[in-house]
């Protein structure tokens, strides 16, 4: 989450507080002008607790607070201030019971609240505060902060208790946004060092398994289990890549991906997220140049499974998923007579991805809103509001369009443009093994804190004829040329993150030391997820894992070739 959006909550949140701390200050400052007019006014044989009693709806005059009075012995409760002005309700013989204030009080608060009046009536206390969400005639819930006066007799048991209620909603859902976009905060940071420490032991799995088919050359049975296993660690990449893609403050690269591809290889998915009780029909069009888009491919499949958890949402009853694909064409003179009329999408070639519920549908009010961030119509604790806002932002950051049509009763479908281009040609797969990598005989420096990766690396490098020196971090790498007097080093092979010294700190320090040493970054995280000083130039070369030995061969051979090239 953007550090600069939490300091603009915690600004928001500050001028909240601040506004009622000044609201108390005004009420208390005003009361006591009003108690000194009443007290020339107002008879000499009036009750300490009436006086009370008046100072307090004096005091609540200045304010938009409610008042509440209840004779404990009684349960009598009286309205002097606010009912009908911040709680919505008109004064009826049912607002002059105790029960009616217990009866609207949210049931996840009752008990709480009742508790802790009671034990403040059972004590010698006089003043007491507490929060809670007591329901608006509309159905809606405030959160009041009530703060109240107890009034005793000469005895000390309770007589009257005279309260305060203050509505805080606005402060509630503005500290609910901050907590929440700090908590996404700290899962993106977790997730990104889950991801950069799988990312290790991927980089392991398949660069031994690459080891296993090429150098004993094995067939058959055996042969088939290495690919399994180098074929599952494949795809957990593409796991990890989407926790770093969680993780990440910018949106990654974009790439030419095949839209119906993507939805064909989420079928599985989906089918688990929806139940039994919905089923899916799929209508991917098959357009004449295809169905491409340039976006990132691990984002849209994020938007798409938001999409289709939402339309499960909605459909409780069980119902129908109806994905469709289509190739759009947008004319000038059509730019405004579009499903997404009101986002003016321009003129061009579109893939349009439509996701459709027959499920409740949604309010025009609620359509008001569906895509600002932390706007929920989930219950409490079911969805952080962020899916649609984040979804709209990658959209729009690709250079396409979303909207939504929904009518209450009638389900919604959710339009998404994205700018459609030419297929890419044919990848040409090569097995591995199949190909002779490219070999060497300069010196090359690995500097790795991970064990099973830098032997990797280390393997790998000297197998192809290579020189190698292996480092686990800066310090024993900066001895380790102390000790070669001089001799060159042609490249550094360096992970970014290392402890004590990262790995940009040392490759500057090496640019010194030695200038025409060549530097080629390893790093399981992405590179807007690095602090600033860690982060490589454009013109560096970079490798991210997981690897196999194949791309770092073709990696050191191509920076150590325009290191020649350069000389």
């Amino acid at each position: 989450m953007d550090r600069g959006f939490q300091h603009d909550l915690k600004m928001r949140l500050a001028t909240e507080i601040q506004g009622d701390t000044a609201s108390q200050q005004n009420q208390y400052r005003r009361a006591t002008d009003a108690s000194d007019q009443s007290h020339e006014t107002s008879s000499q044989s009036s009750s300490g607790s009436n006086e009370i009693s008046q100072h307090l709806a004096l005091a609540a005059q200045a304010t938009n607070d409610a008042v509440r009075v209840w004779t404990v012995a009684t349960g009598a409760l009286s309205w002097p201030q606010g009912l009908e002005s911040l709680l919505g309700y008109s004064t009826s013989p049912a607002t002059n019971e105790i029960g009616f204030w217990q009866k609207q009080l949210h049931p996840q608060d009752r008990a709480r609240a009742a508790a802790s009046i009671r034990d403040a009536l059972a004590t010698e206390v006089d003043h007491w505060t507490g929060e809670y969400r007591f329901r608006h005639m509309d159905g809606s819930h405030l959160d009041l902060l009530e703060r109240a006066y107890i009034v005793r007799d000469h005895l000390g048991r309770p007589v009257q208790w005279v309260g305060s209620l203050m509505n805080i909603t606005a402060r509630k859902q503005l500290q609910d946004q901050l907590v929440r976009s700090q908590k996404m905060e700290a899962f993106g940071q977790l997730a990104g060092g889950v991801a950069h420490d799988f990312n290790n032991f991927l980089t392991t799995i398949l660069g031994y398994s690459d080891l296993l088919l090429d150098e004993l050359g094995m067939k058959g049975e055996i042969a088939s289990h290495i690919r399994e296993i180098r074929g599952a660690a494949g795809r957990a990449s593409a796991l990890t890549g989407q926790l770093l893609a969680f993780s990440r403050k910018h949106p990654l690269a974009p790439a030419v991906v095949d839209v119906n591809s993507l939805l064909t290889n989420l079928e599985r998915s989906l089918l688990r997220l929806l139940g039994e009780n919905i089923s899916v029909q799929c209508d991917l069009g098959r357009g004449k140049n295809g169905m491409h888009t340039k976006v990132d491919p691990g984002q849209l499949t994020q938007i798409i499974l938001n999409l289709v958890v939402n339309a499960r949402d909605a459909m409780r009853d069980g119902g129908c998923l109806a994905l469709e694909t289509t190739a759009v064409t947008i004319e000038a003179a059509e730019e405004h007579e579009h499903e997404c009329a009101a986002e003016e999408l321009p003129a061009g070639d579109y893939v349009r991805i439509s996701v459709t519920d027959n499920g409740g549908g949604m309010t025009d009010e609620v359509k008001q809103h569906l895509f600002e961030p932390f706007f929920t119509t989930k219950d409490e604790g079911h969805g952080s509001g962020l899916g649609l806002a984040t979804s709209y932002g990658i959209v729009r950051q690709s250079g396409g369009h979303i909207c939504v049509e929904s009518e209450l009763g009638q389900g919604t479908t959710v339009r998404i443009f994205l700018p459609r281009v030419p297929a890419p040609a044919p990848p040409s797969y090569k097995k591995p093994g199949a190909k002779k990598l490219p070999t060497g005989n300069e010196t090359i420096l690995v500097l790795e804190d991970d064990i099973s990766v830098r032997h990797l690396a280390v393997r790998v490098l000297r197998s192809l004829g290579y020189d190698v020196l292996e480092a686990a971090n800066g310090d024993d790498a900066q001895q380790l040329i102390g000790r070669r007097l001089g001799k060159q080093i042609d490249l550094l092979l360096t992970d970014v993150v290392l402890p004590q010294m990262s790995g940009r700190c040392f490759a500057d320090w090496m640019n010194k030391t030695s200038p025409g040493t060549k530097v080629v970054f390893i790093s399981g995280y992405l590179q807007e997820s690095l602090n600033p000083g860690d982060r490589r130039d454009q013109e560096m070369f970079f490798l991210p894992k997981p690897f196999d030995p194949e791309q770092l061969a073709v990696k050191i051979r191509e920076a150590l070739d325009l290191a020649t090239a350069d000389c």
